[in-house]
């Protein structure tokens, strides 16, 4: 075996694979397979035999269209993905999709594809490592102790994500954080020299990390680099690799034909004359295989740190316990009885507040009772209220603090979320205005697509938040994040109702889940045990009339206004059914017999929200209505507002008048 064989087999895995799909990204797996070499063979510590070994090290492929480099280091390497497997590459249901889907069972830490977000998550990664080792790591037991690592390319540095992460990540010192440059010079455009022309070692010098330039395919220097780059403790290191995209083609390589699509027989046979591969397509030699096998030396660095946490145990069997609790996401064993204590004093508390306010409320009880959640806001902590009376800031002097100070990087943060999350052991969540999902949408929907159990607080959720105006008055993004699948979206309408949402992100949602909360006011409503239960269930019925004669359903703020619009109508002979919605998404995945004992089908329905109102036609029929809003806010007070948009007793019992009558 000559010393460029193991390298050129991935290329060649990728260039068949992408032959065989007739579409691909066979130009980065080749133009990266040195990089890959150096990292995964000499560095990477991780155990294909047990792909959820907690202290692996962690490698993200942020330019994830050069999937194949991934799935053929994951074959080679020891694997659940075989042979077959990588010839099925594209296929529908396949292991191995266009981009790298999140399965850990396979070795697949995070879904990525969308540019930067990778680099994101990889932050996210090192930023639990680095709370978790400072809350559980001792002098003589260092059992949390591993590293991030990134590939990433020209695209994900243009992506504005990457600026938001990367700042970010060196003003918490992420010395644990390893990330690779593919610098070639070429995306689908061709040459990027007339779009981008950043000084980009001059850039992450500027954010203050450590910056190495090397050959990429050079394995000398490369292993080099990566010796720098872990002796190096307070500083996140980026790898400048200089690469030619498409090695090793004789017509294609260093252009952008061989950037998104298949090379072509003719010029793949003309490659293997280039570098000497003489073997047919996705055939591996053995002495290849055995190159690249990481499944002994991964069993016994697992092993290791098997024998570590049993010392751990003997001598910190408190912390041992909590952090297996952590790892495997179980809810401390008196957490269902505090949180029923909890929830009777919600009950209990008669008092108006907004229900960002009930959230905060809230997170006094969920933070001191789960040191796992940590918090943060994208430089709105005061308004989203997410400081609890158990929080304290994460920083450099602090790394054990579970709060964190995103900056105005809603994107970002919310990115770094997810590879909080894909880390295990931490729960985080974060915060930013309503109106600015629009910002942190992309991040959003891939926490939904790996279906994370992350938790997004947004608050200042409607027109009433007053003179900000329309630029910070959210009216189509609820309706935006109900149409995303996997996410639930609670909005509350009181601190009862608050307190059941938290409940369901932080210990039952398998899916992240969207709070949306209120600046103004609400009042606290009346309910029965079994009311409460059944918030449980996404809708319910607040008010029930032996012969209704119209449904009127609600949510947040708003379930209030329809309770006094059902008084007002009873005055005047109609009684009206009153149902409180504070997350639409579980319920209507409720049973059919639970739907219609809520809504009953034979009754017209009036549907109230201070938003867009699409989400609601899932449940109505031809007739019935809703009052919402369809177009920009204004500035003005919220009364005026709410006046003017019609959000009044007066205009709900005109509209259900208006429906009894039709």
């Amino acid at each position: 075996m000559n010393n460029s064989e193991p390298t050129n087999a991935l290329r060649f895995l990728s260039i068949d694979a992408v032959q065989k799909a007739n579409s691909g990204h066979p130009g980065m797996p080749m133009g990266m397979a040195e990089i890959a070499t150096a990292l995964w063979k000499n560095h990477l510590n991780h155990n294909p035999q047990n792909p959820h070994w907690f202290n692996r090290d962690r490698f993200v492929l942020s330019n994830g269209h050069g999937s194949m480099l991934l799935y053929s280091l994951l074959h080679l390497t020891g694997y659940k993905i075989s042979i077959d497997d990588l010839k099925d590459f594209r296929v529908f249901k396949s292991k191995t999709p266009g981009h790298p889907e999140y399965d850990l069972d396979y070795g697949i830490e995070t879904t990525t594809g969308p540019l930067g977000q990778g680099i994101a998550n990889a932050v996210g990664m090192s930023i639990s490592e680095k709370i978790l080792s400072a809350q559980f790591n001792k002098d003589d037991c260092k059992v949390i102790d591993h590293f991030t690592y990134a590939f990433l390319g020209d695209g994900c540095l243009m992506e504005g994500i990457s600026h938001e992460a990367c700042s970010f990540a060196s003003t918490h010192n992420l010395g644990k954080l390893i990330c690779f440059y593919d610098q070639n010079g070429i995306s689908i455009d061709g040459e990027i020299e007339n779009w981008f022309t950043d000084d980009t070692v001059k850039r992450f010098d500027s954010y203050g990390w450590q910056t190495i330039s090397v050959d990429g395919h050079s394995l000398d220097e490369l292993n080099a680099a990566i010796v720098s780059a872990k002796s190096e403790t307070d500083k996140p290191t980026m790898i400048f690799c200089k690469t030619t995209i498409g090695f090793g083609s004789p017509n294609k390589s260093g252009t952008s034909d061989a950037h998104g699509a298949p090379l072509g027989d003719e010029e793949i046979a003309k490659t293997r004359e280039v570098l000497d591969w003489k073997h047919e397509p996705f055939h591996i030699p053995d002495s290849v295989y055995d190159f690249w096998n990481a499944s002994e030396a991964g069993e016994v660095r697992n092993l290791e740190w098997t024998d570590m946490m049993n010392i751990y145990k003997e001598k910190y069997p408190q912390e041992y316990n909590e952090l297996n609790r952590r790892i495997a996401s179980d809810m401390p064993s008196d957490f269902e009885e505090k949180y029923n204590e909890f929830l009777n004093e919600c009950n209990n508390n008669d008092s108006l507040m907004a229900t960002r306010k009930s959230s905060q409320v809230s997170l006094d009880f969920f933070v001191k009772e789960l040191p796992e959640l940590v918090g943060g806001s994208a430089d709105l902590t005061p308004s989203n209220n997410t400081f609890s009376k158990s929080s304290t800031t994460f920083s450099n002097e602090n790394p054990s603090g579970n709060h964190i100070n995103y900056g105005v990087r809603e994107f970002g943060m919310s990115a770094i979320m997810n590879g909080m999350v894909l880390h295990g052991g931490i729960k985080p969540y974060g915060a930013t205005f309503l109106v600015f999902t629009d910002y942190a949408r992309n991040a959003v929907r891939l926490s939904a697509l790996m279906g994370l159990p992350n938790i997004f607080v947004y608050t200042h959720d409607s027109i009433a938040l007053g003179e900000d105006g329309p630029t910070h008055q959210p009216i189509e993004h609820l309706v935006t994040l109900r149409a995303t699948p996997n996410l639930n979206n609670w909005r509350p309408a009181d601190l009862v109702e608050t307190a059941v949402a938290w409940k369901n992100a932080v210990s039952s949602s398998k899916t992240p889940t969207c709070l949306v909360f209120s600046r103004q006011n609400t009042t606290p409503l009346l309910r029965t045990p079994d009311q409460v239960e059944n918030i449980n269930k996404g809708g319910y019925l607040l008010k029930e009339h032996n012969d209704p004669k119209l449904t009127l359903i609600a949510s947040g703020s708003e379930v209030q206004l329809v309770l006094d619009a059902a008084n007002k109508l009873e005055e005047n002979g109609i009684n009206a059914n009153v149902v409180s919605m504070p997350c639409l998404d579980i319920f209507l995945d409720t049973n059919e017999a639970y739907q219609s004992s809520i809504i009953k089908t034979d009754l017209p329905i009036l549907a109230v929200e201070l938003g867009h109102p699409n989400s609601w036609y899932k449940l109505l029929n031809k007739n019935d209505k809703v009052l919402g809003i369809d177009s920009f806010g204004e500035s003005a007070p919220a009364s005026v507002l709410l006046e003017h948009f019609g959000f009044t007793i007066s205009n709900v019992v005109d509209m259900a008048k208006s429906l009894v009558d039709a």
